[in-house]
């Protein structure tokens, strides 16, 4: 399995609880003492992972950059599904995927992965040719998510869009254009959102392949809306649907 470096205080945290395992070890910067650091290496020593007291410029530099906030490790990524059956096939009950049409902003991904985790998606599905991987900036934006909500990269979207509706999965686009609300369509059975990137939405084959398209309401002086702030209001619909208790 290939490894990544992850950092920011959020981003290490939730890996040394969820998965300690896969942690190879943890770099902080040396200079920091503060509470919110000796915190985090004392999670780590506890767990007898490996510590590296650096310099900042060196973790600037292990980093890519200086948001790192002091703190980052190397860990092995989980293994991702590689196919549409790999990741629907054991699953039961009703589903609820996120497919995201074109963002390639890490920022935008790691939001997306946190909303799909709160909201309890089964995964999000995007296509490999015009979609962000899981970097370090998303799994720092993601807090954990990353790590929690499988993602699918698939060599064509419209073909994995047919294999997910034969089970059973209905799904939605999302167009600004599209006659009917999203409160307005059947959301609360195996569903599959799907959304664009900011400015050109889905693509017109992604579009062709959903059973329906809706809108989101937009009431105030804004256009648009960021593609996570969206996920968020697709995805809550259905659990509203569903009396959020499934």
């Amino acid at each position: 399995m290939a490894s990544i470096l992850i950092y920011g205080f959020h981003a290490v945290n939730a890996r040394l609880r969820q998965n300690p395992a896969s942690v190879e070890e943890v770099f902080v910067d040396a200079a920091r003492q503060d509470p919110r650091a000796r915190d985090l290496v004392e999670s780590a020593k506890q767990l007898g992972l490996r510590i590296l007291q650096v310099d900042s410029k060196r973790l600037d530099g292990i980093a890519g950059g200086p948001r790192h906030q002091g703190v980052a490790a190397r860990v092995t990524m989980a293994n991702q599904p590689r196919h549409v059956d790999d990741l629907l096939g054991d699953l039961q009950g009703d589903l609820l995927l996120l497919i995201l049409d074109g963002v390639q902003d890490p920022h935008n991904l790691g939001a997306c992965l946190r909303v799909a985790d709160a909201m309890g998606a089964n995964a999000v599905i995007a296509p490999k040719d015009r979609a962000v991987g899981l970097t370090p900036t998303v799994a720092k934006v993601a807090c954990g998510a990353a790590d929690t909500v499988p993602y699918l990269t698939v060599t064509n979207l419209a073909r994995a869009m047919r294999e997910i509706k034969e089970y059973g999965v209905f799904i939605i686009g999302t167009d600004g254009e599209a006659e009917s609300e999203i409160a307005q369509t059947d959301a609360s059975g195996s569903v599959a959102w799907v959304l664009g990137a900011e400015g050109t939405g889905i693509r017109r084959l992604t579009r062709e392949h959903c059973d329906t398209l809706v809108k989101i309401p937009m009431y105030g002086t804004v256009e648009s809306l960021n593609v996570s702030v969206s996920a968020g209001i697709c995805l809550y619909e259905t659990r509203r649907q569903r009396g959020n208790h499934d």
